[in-house]
């Protein structure tokens, strides 16, 4: 990657994974900064080198004379109101996020006029823990971080956001905004759903059940952990695909119940479970090689690579 294609970075929202993201840039030789609303959060970054500050007009100010790519790093319900700033003051700034849906991000993104620009993007990382004190320089090194191909994406802002990525240590998944939304509800938003629920029926066994829990409880509540209001700004706004993918999964235990009250037997469930934990054991991701932005069809080529497993690890 040469100097020049390490445009300056922007972060409005230094918590877990905004933080992260700026401590990755700044340690790749992006030049790098962010704004946090939290005083004491701009404090802790400051405190340990980094440029963050309470002062959004002033940080895109700076995007907008520099050219600087801005990540969007709050929660969903946040989003709106920093878009408004985003137009009003760093309207023709390579615009990307890492909020956890997409759908209604990029409909948020073209009410405020900002299309033309943006470039959707999910990192798929984080822990349990919350803010400044959280935040890890390594936290996306091997993770897949899903980058917008949607019709209409624009190409140089695309490469822009995918080296970024890269950067930080990821791989670049292709993806279309509602099937990023449809997947993520399976394997990020119904986990905390059931992590929640799991704990509160290990914590009805009061005392003894939770001091009998190990490993396998202890594993599956870990998302619980989660700080409530940011479960809610994660999985609420995505509620049309989770509440199907609940469906689903409320269908299959039902049927669990079901057999084991009529049989004893939790043979179905478990045979499924097991085969399909396998696949995702042995699942393959592939190089996405020979595909140029801005040529014929390339949107549609990484979309179908993508669905396919297929991923990009360097860009020509």
């Amino acid at each position: 990657m040469t100097r020049d294609q390490k445009a300056p970075v922007c972060v409005l929202g230094t918590g877990l994974i905004g933080g992260s993201l700026l401590r990755a840039a700044a340690g790749a030789g992006f030049d790098a900064w962010g704004y946090n609303r939290s005083e004491p959060g701009a404090q802790a970054a400051r405190a340990d080198g980094f440029d963050v500050t309470g002062d959004l007009l002033g940080v895109l100010t700076r995007a907008a004379d520099t050219d600087a790519t801005i990540v969007v790093a709050v929660p969903m319900p946040a989003v709106d109101h920093i878009l408004t700033e985003v137009s009003a003051f760093a309207p023709r700034c390579t615009l990307t996020d890492v909020v956890s849906v997409k759908a209604p991000v990029a409909a948020a993104v073209h009410k405020h006029g900002l299309s033309t620009r943006y470039v959707g993007g999910h990192p798929m990382a984080g822990t349990s823990e919350s803010g400044w004190a959280a935040t890890d320089p390594g936290l996306f090194r091997g993770a897949a971080w899903a980058v917008g191909v949607d019709e209409g994406t624009p190409p140089e802002p695309w490469t822009r956001v995918v080296r970024l990525a890269l950067a930080c240590g990821s791989v670049v998944v292709p993806v279309v905004a509602d099937e990023h939304d449809s997947a993520v509800a399976r394997i990020s938003h119904l986990p905390h759903v059931l992590a929640e629920a799991l704990a509160i029926a290990g914590d009805g066994g009061g005392e003894l059940a939770l001091g009998l829990a190990a490993g396998s409880f202890r594993d599956g509540t870990r998302v619980a952990g989660t700080a409530p209001g940011l479960v809610r700004a994660i999985c609420e706004p995505n509620s049309a695909a989770l509440l199907a993918t609940l469906d689903d999964t409320l269908t299959v235990l039902a049927a669990a119940r079901d057999s084991l009250r009529e049989t004893g037997s939790l043979a179905d469930l478990v045979d499924a479970g097991f085969a399909a934990r396998q696949r995702y054991e042995t699942a393959q991701r592939w190089e996405i090689t020979g595909v140029h932005p801005g040529e014929q069809d390339w949107l549609g080529q990484l979309r179908e690579a993508g669905r396919r497993g297929g991923v990009i690890t360097s860009l020509d």
